[in-house]
């Protein structure tokens, strides 16, 4: 039998468009199509999930993939390398190497899984990637060998209604969080009320704006209305005290009406402690930090710093690392892996600070004596300079090679020991 580890059911994909028909249909029914959805792209409506999942994708984006060569423990970057064009400039005519990873990592936030298709020319090497929809995609394992090779994984693709079935070295497959190991959990699914409670709140506000601040209340009236009366009189009520036009102004009341103001305060109703817990566990479910939402009131100038490193080690570089396997497994051809050949992320852009912590970092790293002038010039963009190529160590900064000459007599002569000659004085 074949198993299918569907990425969405077919109950739990986007909902269409409702038109006007519909719209009444669906009233009719009693089903109230205003009320707050954060199935699928919709959950982008809501601010902290689109605010995480942009910061998520854009710390992606900014980091270049570069293609490195492992040749018996001397590492190189293989500049000459043919997929290194590809993933610096444009893994395809549509877009930018940028683009192509935050729209990957955007696809990974909202389903737990991205998906890039390869091009492949007669060679077998990759000439461009393309990135597709996560909810068309379906992973198929056949565990008994009906169509192949026993569990043998394929995946399906759903094209301008066809689908199409490729092999799994025709698919880069991203996962996020997973209990299979064969697909990723979507995470929406999962923060569903969550992203709901924000998505209310926001809408409370919206409408307590759009009604005018009004407090509401109850019309207490002494006698019987017939019910289109009271319908009339609600409307003409509503018209009068709600909205921004009203705000602050004096409300009629016919005689014989009285109003018994009914308020519930945002105090009262606890509504901003809630919002900021369901800020801070949208905000923790994605890894994201609390400074990087601008929620500045528990940081500090050190611990911000402090942060921001543990964005990197604890949200990315997990991420990162699935990245870089996966694609040096599907990119490269296994000749090219057998020479040593892998991708990786340059995270310098992450962990870069201040030009003077900077210098001050590749001063140590220079004194140490395990960098030399011209690795720190490249990590500066900067040309190599003739001699810069030499390990130097700290105090008389002289190349490593010539470490303790100076307390040699002659300099030369290992043989002869004593105080180096400093001048005409010492003759």
């Amino acid at each position: 039998m074949l198993i299918q580890r569907a990425l969405n059911p077919p109950e739990r994909r986007e909902q269409q468009v409702v038109s006007l028909q519909d719209r009444r249909l669906l009233e009719l029914l009693g089903v109230d199509v205003d009320e707050v959805s954060v199935r699928g792209l919709n959950a982008l409506k809501e601010a902290t999930v689109y605010a995480c999942i942009r910061i998520r994708s854009s710390a992606v984006a900014k980091l270049p993939m570069k293609v490195y060569q492992d040749q018996d423990g001397a590492i190189r970057r293989a500049s000459d390398h043919y997929l290194q064009r590809l993933l610096k400039l444009r893994p395809n005519p549509y877009m930018t190497a940028s683009t192509f990873q935050r729209t990957m990592e955007v696809q990974n936030c909202l389903h737990g899984n991205a998906y890039a298709l390869l091009e492949v020319d007669r060679r077998g090497q990759v000439t461009a990637l393309y990135p597709c929809d996560a909810a068309k995609m379906e992973v198929w394992v056949d565990d008994v060998g009906l169509v192949g090779p026993q569990n043998r994984l394929w995946y399906i693709v759903n094209v301008n209604g066809e689908r199409r079935r490729l092999n799994a070295d025709e698919v880069i497959h991203i996962k996020g969080l997973t209990t299979d190991g064969l697909v990723g959990i979507a995470p929406l699914e999962y923060l569903r009320y969550l992203i709901e409670n924000g998505a209310a709140a926001t809408k409370f506000i919206n409408q307590f704006y759009r009604q005018g601040l009004q407090t509401k209340g109850i019309v207490q009236y002494v006698g019987d209305l017939t019910p289109e009366a009271q319908k009339r009189f609600r409307e003409k009520f509503e018209e009068m005290s709600s909205g921004l036009k009203n705000a602050h102004r004096i409300s009629l009341m016919p005689v014989g009406f009285q109003f018994q103001p009914i308020s519930l305060s945002m105090a009262d109703a606890q509504f901003v402690q809630n919002t900021e817990l369901t800020i801070r566990q949208i905000a923790n479910a994605f890894g994201i930090k609390m400074h990087q939402l601008n929620d500045l009131s528990r940081a500090t100038h050190t611990n911000i710093a402090e942060q921001q490193r543990e964005f990197y080690v604890e949200t990315l570089q997990d991420l990162l690392t699935e990245y870089e396997q996966e694609f040096t497994y599907k990119l490269l051809l296994d000749a090219e892996i057998e020479q040593g050949y892998y991708l990786r992320f340059n995270v310098d852009t992450i962990l870069r600070s201040d030009i003077k912590t900077r210098y001050e970092a590749y001063r140590t790293g220079v004194q140490g004596g395990f960098l030399t002038p011209n690795e720190v010039r490249a990590l500066e963009e900067m040309p190599a300079l003739d001699g810069g190529d030499q390990l130097l160590v700290n105090g008389n900064m002289i190349p490593i090679t010539m470490a303790g000459q100076q307390y040699i007599k002659g300099g030369d002569n290992p043989g002869e020991e004593g105080r180096a000659d400093t001048g005409p004085d010492d003759a």
